[in-house]
C-alpha cells in the first residue's frame, strides 16, 4: 500500500500519477532487456517472485529503488502544488498556512492598515544560508535531469493537451527516464569542497532566481487581492548565505585558496546571471520610438552611458537604432563588471538599481505601466537579492583553532617556545592580553615570519578576506562565525587575528573591525552562559566603535547571534534543547536591548534530530 507525508495533497492522484511514472520506467527498462529489474519496481501489480538464479544485481537494484522514490517525491510535490491550485482557484487560497493570501488576510484581520502591513514587510529581513558539508550525494548533472522530469509531470496537467500531444509528453518522460537511469546518479566517493560549491552555485544560480520571480508575482497577487493599492508592492529583504568554501570548523580541506575560489565563481554566476536577464530584457522591451515619444530623462541617460563606455557605447547605440529603451539596456549590459572598460563598469550594485528604477519610471512615464512591472521590477528584485557576490560566505572556524592560531603568534613573536602557550591560560589571564594588546594597530609578526600551522592557516583566510574588500563592495563576505563560543576571550581572539591580516581599521579613538564577529552556542552550559558573554562583548570599546560606525554610515546596528540545535540536542535532549534555545534567546534579545542593538539569531539547525 502507498502512503503519502503530503500533508495535504488527493491520494488517489499520487496513486494515479506514481502508477503511470513507474510504468514508463517498466517501459524504459524492459526495452533495455532489464526484465528482471522491471520485476522489481514498487508501486505496481505484484510480479511473481523471481527464483535465485534470476535475482538482478544488487547495485542495479539500489538505482532502482532510488530512482523510485525520487519519482514518489516528485509526485507527491506535484499533488500539493496542484491542491493548492484548486485551493485557490476555488476561492480558498487564504486558508492555507504559509500563502501570501493568508499571511496579508490575517493582517486585515488583526486590524493592521496598508502602510502597516508595508512597513512589516519593507523592515522584514530573511536569509537562507546554505551550510557546507552537505548530505546531498546527487551530482549536478542528476539535479538537473531530475528537475527537467519534473517540469515534463507538471506539463502533463494540462488536460487540453490532445491525445498525441499527451502521448509526447510520455514520450519525453520515458526519454529523461532513460537518460537518469543510464547516468550514474550518485558520487562514488566523497565530495570534495569543489563539489559542494559547484552543487551550491546551482541552486543560487539557477533555482533560486526563477523561485524568487514567482514568489514576487504571487505577493503581487495577493496584495492586489486584498485590497491593497498596486503602485507600491513592498517584498521583504532577501539575501542568501553560504559556508560553502568558507567553513573550516573541522574540514582541513577548505583552504585560503578555496575561499578565493569560491569567491570568485559566486562572482561570475552573479554577473552572469545578471547579464542573462539583462538580455532577455532587451529582447522583450522592442519599444519603437516611432509610437511613442522617447523621454528626455531616458535620452540624456542614454548620451551619458555611451560617453562614459567609448567605443563600446557606440557599437550598443549602433543596434536597434529606432528603438531606445532596447538601447538603454544595452549599455546596461556594456556597463556590467567584466562586460566593456572596466573604468565605466558599475561599481555597486546600488548603481545598476538606480539605472533599472530610471528604466521603469520612464516606461510608466509613456503608459507602459504594465511593462515596467513584468520586466523591470522581478530584475529589481533579483539585483538587489544577488547583487554583484551572489550570496555571503560566512567564515566559521572553531574557538580551539584560534587559541592554536595565538600560540603561533606568541611563540613567533618571542622568538621562542614554552610550555605555557595561551591555550592553556585561564580566562583573566587570556583577557588581561588580549585586551592590552588591542588597544593598538602594531600587530605581532611582520611580513615574511612564520608563525606555525595553525596562524598561517588563519591569517592566510583573512588575508583573501582583506583583499575582497579592498576589490569589491565586501557584500559577499558574511561573518567570522566562532564555534564553540564559551567565554568573552573566545570571541575577542578574533579582534585580535584580524589586526593581524589588516581587518580591522586603527582611528584617533582605537580600533574598529571591518567584519562582524558571530558567536555560536551549541551546548545546554553554553547557552546558559551566552547572555554574559554577549553582553561583555557588546561593551567592549571595538565593539562599540565598530557600530558607531555603523550608525554614522546609517546601517542598522545588528549582533547576529547563531544558536545550535546540534550539539545541545546531544548535550541535554530535544526537550531539554529546545527549552534552553527558547530561554537563551529571550535573555540574548534582552541584553541587545540594553545596548540599543537589534540581535539576529541564525538557528542552525544541523546534526542529529
Amino acid at each position: 500500500m502507498l502512503l503519502s507525508s503530503s500533508p495535504v495533497a488527493d491520494i488517489d492522484k499520487i496513486h494515479a500519477d506514481i502508477s503511470f511514472l513507474m510504468n514508463c520506467f517498466r517501459n524504459v527498462l524492459v526495452s533495455q532487456g532489464e526484465d528482471k529489474l522491471a520485476a522489481c519496481l514498487p508501486w505496481t501489480a505484484t510480479a511473481p517472485a523471481l527464483p535465485p538464479t534470476l535475482q538482478p544485481d544488487p547495485i542495479q537494484i539500489t538505482q532502482v529503488l532510488s530512482i523510485s522514490f525520487r519519482l514518489l517525491n516528485m509526485v507527491e510535490e506535484n499533488a500539493v502544488v496542484q491542491f493548492r491550485r484548486k485551493q485557490e482557484r476555488e476561492g480558498s487560497g487564504d486558508k492555507i498556512s504559509g500563502l501570501w493570501m493568508q499571511e496579508l488576510h490575517q493582517f486585515r484581520n488583526d486590524g493592521l492598515s496598508e502602510e502597516e502591513v508595508r512597513s512589516i514587510l519593507s523592515a522584514t529581513h530573511v536569509e537562507p544560508v546554505l551550510t557546507a558539508h552537505p548530505t546531498e550525494a546527487k551530482r549536478f548533472t542528476v539535479l538537473e535531469q531530475q528537475r527537467a522530469l519534473y517540469l515534463l509531470l507538471v506539463k502533463r496537467e494540462n488536460k487540453n493537451f490532445s491525445p498525441s500531444e499527451q502521448a509526447e509528453i510520455t514520450d519525453e518522460i520515458e526519454v529523461a527516464l532513460e537518460r537518469l537511469w543510464r547516468t550514474g546518479e550518485i558520487f562514488l566517493q566523497r565530495p570534495d569542497v569543489a563539489s559542494e560549491v559547484s552543487n551550491i552555485l546551482y541552486y543560487l544560480g539557477t533555482v533560486f532566481p526563477d523561485v524568487i520571480g514567482v514568489v514576487y508575482s504571487r505577493l503581487t497577487f495577493a496584495w492586489v487581492r486584498e485590497g491593497f493599492s498596486a503602485d507600491r508592492i513592498p517584498f521583504p529583504q532577501l539575501s542568501f548565505g553560504t559556508w560553502a568554501g568558507g567553513d573550516r570548523d573541522g574540514h582541513p580541506g577548505v583552504t585560503a585558496e578555496v575561499t578565493a575560489h569560491t569567491l570568485r565563481e559566486m562572482r561570475c554566476t552573479a554577473i552572469t546571471l545578471l547579464r542573462t536577464r539583462l538580455i532577455e530584457l532587451a529582447k522583450r522591451i522592442s519599444l519603437s520610438d516611432k509610437l511613442q515619444t522617447t523621454p528626455t530623462a531616458l535620452s540624456q541617460r542614454i548620451s551619458q552611458l555611451r560617453q562614459e563606455l567609448g567605443a563600446a557605447g557606440e557599437c550598443a547605440l549602433a543596434r536597434n537604432p529606432d528603438e531606445p529603451w532596447r538601447q538603454f539596456v544595452n549599455l546596461v549590459i556594456g556597463k556590467l563588471p567584466g562586460s566593456g572598460p572596466e573604468v565605466a563598469a558599475y561599481r555597486i550594485p546600488a548603481e545598476l538599481v538606480s539605472d533599472l528604477e530610471l528604466l521603469s519610471t520612464q516606461l510608466s512615464a509613456i503608459g507602459a505601466v504594465r511593462i515596467a512591472r513584468a520586466d523591470v521590477a522581478p530584475l529589481v528584485l533579483l539585483v538587489n537579492t544577488f547583487g554583484f557576490h551572489l550570496a555571503s560566505l560566512d567564515i566559521r572556524q572553531n574557538s580551539r583553532v584560534h587559541e592554536q592560531a595565538i600560540d603561533g603568534l606568541l611563540e613567533a613573536a618571542n622568538g621562542t617556545s614554552t610550555n605555557e602557550n595561551y591555550s592553556s591560560w585561564d580566562e583573566d589571564a587570556r583577557l588581561s592580553l588580549l585586551n592590552a594588546e588591542l588597544t593598538h594597530g602594531r600587530p605581532f609578526t611582520r611580513n615574511g615570519v612564520r608563525a606555525g600551522v595553525a596562524a598561517q592557516t588563519v591569517l592566510a583566510c583573512y588575508a583573501i578576506l582583506a583583499e575582497e574588500l579592498a576589490l569589491h563592495s565586501g557584500q559577499a563576505i558574511g561573518s567570522l562565525i566562532v564555534s564553540m563560543t564559551r567565554s568573552l576571550s573566545d570571541l575577542l581572539a578574533v579582534y585580535l587575528l584580524m589586526r593581524e591580516a589588516g581587518l580591522v581599521i586603527s582611528e584617533d579613538d582605537g580600533l574598529r573591525a571591518l567584519l562582524p564577529v558571530v558567536p555560536l552556542f551549541e551546548t545546554i552550559e553554553d547557552l546558559e552562559r551566552s547572555p554574559a558573554i554577549l553582553d561583555a562583548f557588546l561593551s567592549h570599546p571595538i565593539t562599540q566603535r565598530t557600530f558607531e560606525s555603523q550608525r554614522k554610515r546609517g546601517l542598522p546596528v545588528v549582533q547576529q547571534v547563531m544558536i545550535g540545535y546540534s550539539d545541545s540536542n546531544k548535550d541535554g535532549g530535544i526537550f531539554a534543547s529546545r527549552w534552553g534555545l527558547y530561554r537563551a534567546q529571550r535573555t540574548l534579545t534582552a541584553v541587545g536591548e540594553k545596548h540599543g542593538v537589534r540581535i539576529r539569531f541564525f538557528h542552525g539547525r544541523g546534526g542529529t534530530i
